[in-house]
This record gives structure tokens, sequence and C-alpha cells, in this order.
């Protein structure tokens, strides 16, 4: 099977040659030119013959373009963090608008799918990263959102407005890019922050938004539900065709998700316990754990969230030759 088809083959649950697999990682020395990026991406996907990549876009790209100051280490441990945020006052939550696909730093992150495509065109399935409304609204004024919601409702959603209108700009821009579908990362839906009220109406709203700007265009769509006590309920009716989480350490298990949904999982690896750790031989033990907990129909294997940095190559070997004959 091609990569697409395999890929595809997983995603409806249909029978696989072998499992599809990829891992990924931040690269910070190479994260602010879309081209060494791209390169670097597509070469690692060759060396280790994985099955798709999934852009890696530095995790704060969406907040530099609303007035977040950003500080830059450009080292290979070392992303990037929040100098300052863009929200200091709840008004500034008024100077919140719609800005184009590919304005700014959103623009370059167009141009790494643009890159990309030009090195793989139709041969390797790649998703660009998109975050939740909520979550960018997050990385842009920090854990005060999650009083502000509740002290200017009418405010709040204007900005989740704007917000959620730019990432729909940018998802369009990846469509005509050459993308094979997206991401989606919501870091805040979880029952430790939010209720269930407030999440399906400053969450699940927006985040459908930009489910209906992609999902009919694109054929590889992942749901990554990030942190602990997720809502794992509510995400997995998302109309994405994958699902992955921090499934070896945060409920569901692979095998439990089994009886939740029919979707593709995507999963199996502990990438900071075991992938960042352990033998070779360990890995590839953890692997097929993790195949016999959730059987071979509609899976995939990758990690939790990203990889550590300092994994050992040889890691990534022994996770990719886990599946060989899965």
């Amino acid at each position: 099977m091609t990569k697409v088809e395999r890929v595809k083959a997983a995603l409806n649950k249909e029978e696989v040659d072998r499992l599809p697999m990829s891992v990924w990682l931040h690269y910070p020395h190479l994260d602010q030119d879309p081209r060494s990026l791209a390169e670097h991406q597509v070469a690692v996907q060759k060396e280790y013959d994985f099955d798709f990549i999934k852009l890696m876009p530095f995790g704060l790209y969406t907040t530099q373009d609303f007035g977040a100051k950003i500080k830059f280490f450009c080292q290979p441990n070392d992303p990037a963090i929040i100098d300052e945020f863009g929200i200091k006052d709840i008004s500034d939550w008024g100077k919140i608008e719609p800005l184009g696909g590919t304005y700014g730093t959103y623009g370059k992150q167009v141009q790494l799918a643009q890159h990309v495509y030009n090195l793989v065109g139709d041969d390797v399935p790649f998703i660009q990263t998109i975050f939740s409304p909520l979550t960018t609204a997050r990385k842009l004024g920090g854990d005060r959102i999650f009083e502000d919601l509740k002290k200017d409702p009418k405010l709040f959603h204007q900005a989740l407005k704007a917000l959620t209108e730019t990432s729909v700009n940018f998802i369009k821009a990846n469509i005509e890019a050459g993308v094979s579908g997206f991401f989606f990362a919501t870091q805040c839906s979880a029952t430790d922050l939010m209720t269930p009220e407030d999440h399906a109406e400053f969450g699940e709203k927006y985040d459908l938004m930009l489910f209906d700007a992609f999902k009919d265009d694109t054929f590889f769509n992942v749901c990554h539900m990030h942190g602990e006590n997720v809502m794992f309920d509510t995400l997995a009716n998302y109309p994405a065709n994958c699902l992955n989480w921090h499934d070896r350490w945060v409920p569901p298990s692979l095998g439990e998700a089994r009886k939740l949904t029919d979707k593709c999982l995507l999963g199996g690896i502990n990438e900071n316990g075991v992938l960042a750790k352990a033998s070779p031989a360990e890995v590839q033990a953890h692997v097929a754990e993790a195949v016999a907990d959730a059987s071979r129909t509609g899976l995939m294997i990758g990690p939790g969230c990203v990889a550590a940095p300092l994994t050992p190559e040889i890691n990534y070997y022994a996770a990719r030759m886990a599946v060989e004959n899965k």
C-alpha cells in the first residue's frame, strides 16, 4: 500500500498491510523559517519512513499577530515562550479583529504547508496544526480567560468570533496549499478548567465552525485532546475522523476508547516515559502492548503529544519497526 492508501484505510477502518505511524516534535531552531522547517520535516519523514507528517509550526504562532510578545531562543531544546501577553486587561479583548489567512505569522505557516507540498506532493499525507479559538485566547491572555468570559461574555464572544474568522481564513489558505487535513488541538476542553455549559458556549460553538471550514474538503483530520480530565465524550463527537490524546496516562485507554467511539484512534506511545527513556526493545514491546489493547482496525501509532527533543534516534527506528508486521 502507498502511504496515502494506508492512512485512508486506517481512517475508514479497513484492512492495512501494516499499521500507519508517525512521531512529531518541535524544532525551535528551525521553526522561524518555513522552508528550513519544511525541508527538515520531510527529511525526518523519509529517514524513518513515517506514514504522514504533522506540520510543526511553533506553538504560539496564533498569538504574535494579535499583540503577544514572544521570546525566541532558536535552540533545539528551547521552544519559544510568551514574554508578554497580548491581553493585559479585559478591555483588550475588544481590540481583537479578524486577520487574513496569509497575514503575518499565520502566513509563514501557510508557506510551510506550500513548501512541504512542493517536496512530497500527493505521496505523503500531511496535516496542519490549528488550535481551538478558546485555546488561542488562552495563549493570548493566560488563565484570566476563565474569569473574563464570565465578567463580560459579550466582549469575550466578540473576540472569539474574530479569532474564529482568522482561523477559518487560515484553514482555507492551507487547503489551497495542499494539506491533507488538520490536527485540531484544544487545550481548554477539560473538566478541571471549565464546566460543560461554559465549554458548550465558549468552546464547542466556535470549534465546530472551524471543522465546518475543512471537513468536506480534506480527508485526514485529527482532534487532539490536550491535558488531563479531557471532555472525551464531547470531543469524540466532533466531526474529526481520528482522535488523539495522552492515552498512555490519561483515560480512556485505547481499549476503553473502542467502547466509546468507532473513530480511528491515533496513539499508543508514551513519548516522555517510554520513547524518550526506554531501550529500543522496551519501545517495541510498548507499541505491541498498545496494538493488543486497541486491535489493528482503525488504529494509527503515534505519541500522545510532542516527542521530547532529546529522544534517542534509535527509539524512533524502534517505534517504526514495531509496526512493520502489525
